[in-house]
């Protein structure tokens, strides 16, 4: 068992890594214009809106189906609590800056932290994924098991690429240097370890709480990206106005294939 404990953080670790590598995009942009930032926001935006279907609500979908549950009402559940607690967060957090007289800075500041906290929370139930996969080897170890878990990893480390990306380049926009916006995009990956390594120890109960649990990630990805990214992505859209259009588009379009290609 300990052996899968391990085989589960070194596969993270590989996630968190690429995950590092897509928010290093941030530093080939030295001086960013507006049209570069809203075709790379964009393109954010389609990334998070793939990802919360395929990589969230579809498996949650088939693994509540597969285990015998109500997937509609897991997958609604889900969906919704994880947007209600996205817009929770954002209110608590305006109304605690408000009380401290953070002054102009607190919107900015809150599509920062909405932005971080989203793709954090989509990053755990991928990490208790890949634990999950190589723990349940545990019920008989072989060669092609072995193979699925790594596949498992493969497919969420590729698209943790664009996601590392979804974090650095907004925070750039919003005026971060260049090493702290990689800094606070790689530290949204730094939960795939941890949930690894849960799901591993975890595996029995993880698999039964998880089809919920992706979902709740896919609610608050969603919130973000049409709440937050879309808006902000269409502004100095006026000398090319279906510039950030297309980048959702291409976006979107990225992750399906990451996903369908690799399952």
């Amino acid at each position: 068992m300990n052996e899968l404990i391990f085989y589960a953080l070194a596969a993270t670790l590989g996630t968190w890594l690429v995950t590092a590598l897509g928010a290093a995009t941030v530093v080939f942009f030295k001086s960013p214009s507006p049209k570069a930032m809203n075709i790379m926001l964009g393109f954010a935006s389609g990334v998070m809106i793939a990802a919360s279907f395929w990589s969230l609500l579809q498996p949650a979908i088939d693994q509540a189906e597969a285990a015998g549950d109500p997937a509609w009402l897991i997958a609604t559940l889900g969906f919704l609590v994880g947007a209600v607690f996205m817009w929770g967060s954002d209110k608590v957090v305006t109304y605690a800056r408000n009380r401290a007289g953070s002054g102009q800075s607190s919107e900015r500041i809150n599509r920062i932290l909405m932005l971080v906290l989203s793709i954090t929370l989509h990053n755990i139930p991928e990490g208790l994924a890949v634990g999950v996969a190589f723990g349940a080897l545990g019920g008989g170890f072989s060669a092609e098991g072995l193979m699925g878990a790594a596949t498992v990893a493969l497919g969420i480390g590729l698209q943790n690429f664009p996601e590392g990306a979804a974090v650095s380049l907004p925070l750039r926009r919003e005026g971060y240097s260049r090493s702290r916006a990689f800094l606070l995009g790689q530290a949204s990956g730094m939960v795939e370890p941890l949930a690894g390594v849960l799901g591993a120890i975890l595996v029995v109960y993880v698999q039964a709480l998880l089809p919920f649990a992706l979902s709740f990630a896919a609610g608050a990805m969603v919130l973000v990206a049409v709440h937050e990214l879309i808006p902000e992505c269409q502004r100095h859209r006026s000398d090319c106005p279906y510039l950030s259009t297309m980048g959702i588009v291409c976006g979107f379009a990225v992750m399906m294939l990451l996903d369908v290609a690799l399952g």
